[in-house]
């Protein structure tokens, strides 16, 4: 799997994310434990950037990119990219596109160096209390 990350894209990036460190890209609609949006609105459009301190081994998916990131995915996320995957920075947002148009016009990057991921079932409550004003 191959991400072209633009140049604007890699500036961006190069201001929020510590050199050596692990970086995810995953879905954010809550069916992973880095996310805490849920809800069928957020289902394959919302997409953030995990920084970690050490691998994860649900994202066993080595992406090659051309900004020398240490970047995983894993087999979940791979079902909404297509070819011509790419991160651009845009309007102050990091816009993630394939070749079949935009994924994702606002990336979040989310720091998880110094914390843990919530536990599905404290995942779960947040989403219920989240979740009439997400969708």
């Amino acid at each position: 799997m191959k991400l072209n990350i633009k140049d604007a894209a890699q500036e961006r990036l190069a201001t929020k994310i510590p050199a050596g460190s692990v970086v995810l890209l995953s879905v954010d609609d809550g069916s992973n434990k880095y996310s805490t949006v849920g809800g069928s609105c957020a289902i394959g459009d919302k997409f953030q950037l995990v920084i970690l301190n050490q691998r994860d081994p649900d994202y066993p998916i080595e992406v090659e990119n051309n900004a020398g990131l240490n970047l995983w995915t894993s087999t979940g996320e791979t079902t909404y990219f297509d070819n011509g995957l790419t991160l651009n920075f845009r309007g102050n947002n990091l816009v993630l596109s394939d070749d079949g148009g935009i994924l994702d016009s606002a990336v979040s990057i989310n720091d998880y160096r110094d914390k843990q991921p919530l536990t599905r079932e404290d995942r779960e409550a947040q989403m219920k209390t989240l979740g009439n004003q997400i969708c």
